[in-house]
């Protein structure tokens, strides 16, 4: 594929740090509310599309991180929804998932399929900390795992479509879920 069509995707990202995740989410019950939640924040759509497309291009078994990152999810929304515990520097950890997230995309870091399950949960369980203490019920909870498995579905095409693609074209898609990271320091997104 040509360069231009590659670049045209990183709009897609970077688009979304000029979009804001506001909003009152305590209503959010149902399954619908918890799948169409994932696609109402740019970071955590962007994270959960990076692991598709990180898995597809530089991971042996690239089923594992888009799973355990699932299952990482899904623990921090648990402890949350159950608890009310709040995640000591949450948004710092989200934050940092987009940098390293786009770092990995950027850069088809490959790694062990443990060492990638390992990644991609460290990096899901602030995600799943901000959508537990969001969602109400297990319906919601249901219904943003699936909505994150059908994302990280997304990003394994991408990704399997980028494996050849020209190196500047993967480098500007990581760099622009990494700018999401600065568009959260900065207050954007």
């Amino acid at each position: 594929m040509k360069l231009q069509r590659w670049i045209a995707i990183v709009p897609l990202f970077a688009a979304a740090a000029a979009q804001a995740h506001t909003g009152d989410h305590s209503h959010m019950s149902g399954f619908v509310d918890g799948a169409l939640h994932p696609l109402t924040g740019p970071d955590h759509l962007a994270a959960m599309v990076a692991v598709g497309i990180w898995s597809a291009m530089a991971l042996k078994q690239p089923l594992r991180a888009p799973l355990a990152f699932a299952a990482s999810l899904l623990a921090g929304a648990l402890l949350s929804m159950a608890t009310g515990w709040q995640m000591p520097a949450m948004e710092a950890a989200i934050t940092g998932s987009l940098a390293v997230l786009g770092l990995l995309v950027a850069l088809r870091l490959a790694m062990p399929p443990a060492a990638g399950a390992a990644t991609a949960a460290l990096l899901a369980f602030s995600h799943g900390a901000a959508h537990g203490m969001e969602l109400h019920g297990f319906a919601a909870l249901a219904g943003m795992v699936l909505s994150t498995l059908v994302l990280h579905g997304v990003g394994l095409a991408m990704g399997w479509k980028l494996r050849n693609a020209p190196t500047l074209a993967r480098a500007l898609l990581g760099a622009s879920v990494a700018a999401l990271a600065l568009a959260r320091v900065g207050g954007v997104a």
